[in-house]
């Protein structure tokens, strides 16, 4: 059963390599035809930013569309044929759960469609927010607002009010589920979103992530949703193939959105939520120097790093911006691993 389930999960990422992959073009070809590129505007507030980043401007967003719409079509694709063909062939593929793959498929959905309005403000310059996208308390509202969406169903849906503490057991927290899971869906959204500033840096941390989580569904017997996130990486790879430096389009908030926001909710529905800090331990990193950033700023009217997140803060300091992005990969695979590790010991304790 395990070898089923195993070459089923992989059968499904190469696929959705290859599907992305072929994919890619016709979009890439979209978003230039309409100009749908990405806006790097001068206010005075991130001088350096601006700087480092002026030879981007034009370079299409939105790129996040080719990982979400490779798993929403797979998903409805081989669900939809498994009941009506006959044979084992896409039963065997299908990956759709009411219990494992449903929710993290609506979060990843109706994030990513939040995410793409936010991209749209940004290159097109229309509404109310100067064309700059959602400010950041917009996102944070809005982050919140799917946040309560999946606290009240894990909560009143689910029944479900327990955390599970590596090495200490299950612990009964009552009401206080949904604080606890709002505030885990809006911080990894947001530090995902900071995250996603270098050619390469946040499709590389999100695929180590993912895949973390997929081993972690799999140990625990959730296959359905071990291969959820094996579709996941392999347009993450498709992706990656194309976002590498120069970078032919960048993720977007349609993709950083949604995939940060679907990265908590796995964390939850596996329920274990710490080991998340270690498995996106770069994501961590980068919002805590925007977090110190601004409070110095605030209260000592000085900044802590050239420019925030820190991966600009190296860029500028002069490290190649590819030096960056391996150096953080390798950084997201050692937190990811250790993370790992407490999780198998864990189950063995």
């Amino acid at each position: 059963m395990i070898v089923f389930y195993t070459i089923k999960i992989l059968l499904l990422s190469t696929l959705a390599f290859i599907f992305a992959f072929i994919c890619t073009p016709a979009l890439t070809n979209f978003l230039y035809k309409y100009k749908l590129g990405k806006q790097i505007r001068n206010s005075g507030d991130t001088p350096v930013f601006s700087q480092l980043h002026a030879h981007k401007a034009g370079t299409p967003t939105m790129g996040g569309i080719l990982i979400w719409g490779t798993v929403l079509v797979f998903m409805v694709f081989f669900s939809f044929m498994a009941d009506v063909m006959p044979g084992e062939i896409f039963k065997y593929l299908n990956f759709f759960s009411r219990s494992e793959t449903l929710l993290p498929l609506g979060a990843l959905v109706v994030s990513a469609i939040i995410g793409l309005f936010d991209d749209w403000l940004d290159v097109s310059g229309k509404g109310m927010f100067g064309g700059g996208g959602l400010k950041l308390k917009h996102r944070l509202l809005i982050y919140m607002l799917i946040a309560a969406a999946g606290a009240a169903w894990f909560y009143f849906k689910l029944d479900w009010t327990v955390l599970h503490v590596p090495f200490l057991g299950n612990f009964e927290i009552s009401w206080w589920y949904i604080p606890v899971f709002i505030f885990v869906i809006v911080s990894t959204s947001f530090s995902v979103n900071e995250t996603d500033g270098l050619d390469g840096l946040a499709g590389g941390t999100l695929m180590i992530a993912f895949a973390s989580y997929g081993i972690i569904a799999f140990a625990m017997g959730r296959y359905e949703l071990a291969a959820f996130c094996g579709v996941i990486i392999g347009a993450l790879l498709a992706f990656l193939w194309f976002n590498i430096p120069p970078a032919r389009f960048y993720m977007g908030d349609t993709g950083a959105m949604s995939l940060g926001v679907t990265l908590g909710v796995i964390a939850m529905l596996t329920n274990n939520l710490f080991i998340l800090p270690l498995v996106g331990l770069i994501f961590v990193i980068e919002s805590l120097s925007v977090i110190i950033q601004l409070l110095s700023k605030r209260f000592r009217h000085k900044k802590v790093f050239m420019s925030a997140p820190i991966h600009h803060h190296f860029q500028a300091m002069g490290w190649p911006e590819s030096k960056i992005v391996m150096r953080f990969w390798v950084v997201a695979a050692m937190g990811a691993v250790l993370g790992l590790m407490i999780f198998m010991a864990d189950r063995q304790w």
